[in-house]
């Protein structure tokens, strides 16, 4: 099923505007390490140094900062383990995997078609 444009305006007139709530859910999962740390999620459950890892370029602060903002939207789930030393782990919720469900399909798109388009032969 396809949604327009006009669909979407047509649930909320604010949507897309200054200050609506679908501008800071974007910017969280689409800006570039948002999107990196749920692809990495989608394997499954990770632990902190294996989730750095997988996310090549990403530092310390970026991670901690990113896993927060994605744990506060209800798309990653934070486990800590009573354990010496702490383990913790990070999950998708199921929230998490229903937008994976649709993100996957655009990231498939964006790596067909990335060396095209930055090798300028779009």
């Amino acid at each position: 099923m396809s949604v327009s444009l006009a669909d979407l305006r047509g649930r909320d007139q604010a949507l897309f505007s200054d200050g609506c709530p679908t501008r800071v859910v974007l910017d969280h999962v689409m800006g570039k390490w948002g999107v990196l740390v749920l692809l990495a999620l989608s394997d499954g459950t990770q632990r902190w140094g294996v989730l750095r890892r997988s996310v090549a370029g990403i530092s310390e602060k970026m991670l901690a900062s990113t896993l927060k903002t994605l744990e506060g939207d209800g798309l990653v789930a934070r486990t800590a383990y009573p354990e010496v030393p702490p383990r913790v782990e990070y999950a998708l919720t199921d929230r998490g995997r229903d937008l994976m469900t649709r993100l996957i399909p655009l990231v498939e798109w964006v790596a067909d078609n990335a060396d095209d388009i930055v090798g300028g032969k779009a």
